[in-house]
């Protein structure tokens, strides 16, 4: 990266989130940190920041936002606003309130809103998300979690007062600048909004060429998917990804999220016979009556286990649990897991909310992205009062091989062999 490279502010809802989409610029050799709160990572020149507002209501939600944009942004960013891609949280109202913010200040400022991720099963055609060809309207992810009436983004937009526009995959695969020209226009015109379809990382490169030569004039919204597509526009070159100090010890994974495909990779690497094997029960994350005793002895087995070897912790929720205190939860599984981790060598951590009450419990201040285990799986080392290497997956990404995958990846990195 030249002197002369513009920065990026990245604003998103959780950590997972924040990684998966950061990691595209480490991946081409510029310096990226994920953060959090207050936390300071020094003066990289892609930040991302987890405001930590995907379990909270419309305008709690919008106002976490809004002061992660007024506490981060620098002259001459360009600003990426992440959401689900699947739409969880309130990506609208966090959208339009970013928008409002920015436009206060004098900058006229249209949402290029592009969130699909084909690496992962999520495209875009005809303005709705799709999830592996499925309507996400249909699929398990939105059955247990999601915000709006549908999947169709001009109406989630208008939810929220925005007006948009689509650019349909057959005019964006007649050539950028036809796409140039429809965000141009919509510019012009006052518009709130352009959503753009994807359905395969060709589509994402045009729409990412489209839009990049006017990013003084957009908020980009969208996923890791667009995020790298605009990496590779600004740096083309993918250096080797730089190797990182050997930390011995055993790997803690760490399975908050109800994901399906979390369950299925946490049930895998058990079978296979490679780690310890710790659920803790609803009850204990719930504070029910015995929680505190039954916490105590969990903490002392998960240490013990962890003196030899790997150890995979997963929550007892299914499908009919109800997550609305996903964040106490969270926080209640982050205080009975620390205690445990003495000399830990590495983690593997699934679910935003798990991730970044762990490490806020660990006095761990943000993370320095430098690989990619597979698609919307970052790799990286934390910063603050422990370093370490990390993995962190958004719960619905991957398939029951990839925390394998990341154990695999950490085993080289402590120098433990696989069994």
């Amino acid at each position: 990266m030249t002197a002369d490279t513009p920065s990026w502010l990245i604003l998103a809802d959780d950590l997972t989130g924040a990684a998966d989409t950061a990691i595209a610029f480490a991946r081409r050799g510029i310096e990226t940190v994920v953060t959090w709160g207050d936390g300071d990572v020094g003066d990289a020149p892609v930040v991302s920041v987890d405001a930590d507002s995907r379990r909270l209501p419309a305008a709690e939600a919008s106002a976490r936002q809004c002061a992660a944009l007024a506490a981060r942004v620098r002259p001459g960013q360009r600003l990426y606003k992440k959401i689900d891609s699947t739409l969880r949280g309130q990506p609208a109202a966090e959208t339009a309130a970013l928008l409002a913010a920015l436009r206060r200040q004098g900058r006229p400022t249209l949402a290029f809103v592009a969130p699909a991720f084909p690496a992962t099963g999520r495209t875009m055609e005809g303005g709705r998300v799709l999830v592996n060809g499925q309507r996400l309207e249909e699929t398990p992810l939105w059955a247990r979690d999601h915000t709006y009436e549908s999947g169709y983004l001009p109406a989630v937009l208008k939810s929220a007062g925005l007006r948009a526009g689509v650019i349909p995959l057959d005019q964006l695969r007649r050539g950028e600048g036809v796409a140039r020209g429809v965000i141009t226009a919509a510019i012009a015109e006052g518009c709130d909004a352009v959503v753009c379809d994807a359905a395969t990382e060709d589509d994402l490169r045009l729409a990412a060429a489209a839009a990049l030569p006017l990013a003084d004039k957009l908020l980009f919204v969208g996923t890791g998917g667009l995020a790298g597509a605009l990496a590779r526009l600004v740096a083309p070159d993918e250096p080797p990804a730089p190797s990182l100090a050997a930390v011995p010890g055993p790997v803690l994974v760490l399975v908050g999220s109800v994901a399906e495909v979390s369950r299925a990779a946490a049930e895998r690497l058990s079978a296979e016979g490679r780690v310890t094997a710790v659920t803790v029960p609803e009850a204990v994350l719930r504070g029910a009556s015995g929680a505190v005793t039954a916490g105590r002895e969990l903490t002392a087995r998960i240490g013990a286990a962890l003196g030899d070897g790997d150890v995979l912790v997963t929550t007892e929720f299914g499908p009919g649990s109800d997550l609305r205190e996903g964040g106490d939860v969270a926080r209640r599984l982050a205080d009975l897991v620390a205690p445990a981790i003495v000399h830990l060598g590495g983690l593997v951590a699934t679910g935003g909310d798990t991730v970044c009450a762990l490490l806020g419990r660990l006095g761990v201040t943000g993370i320095r992205l430098v690989d990619e285990v597979e698609p919307g799986v970052p790799l990286g080392v934390t910063v603050g009062a422990v370093a370490m290497p990390i993995a962190t997956k958004a719960g619905g990404f991957g398939t029951d091989a990839t925390l394998a995958h990341c154990l695999d990846r950490l085993h080289q990195i402590t120098g433990q062999k696989r069994d």
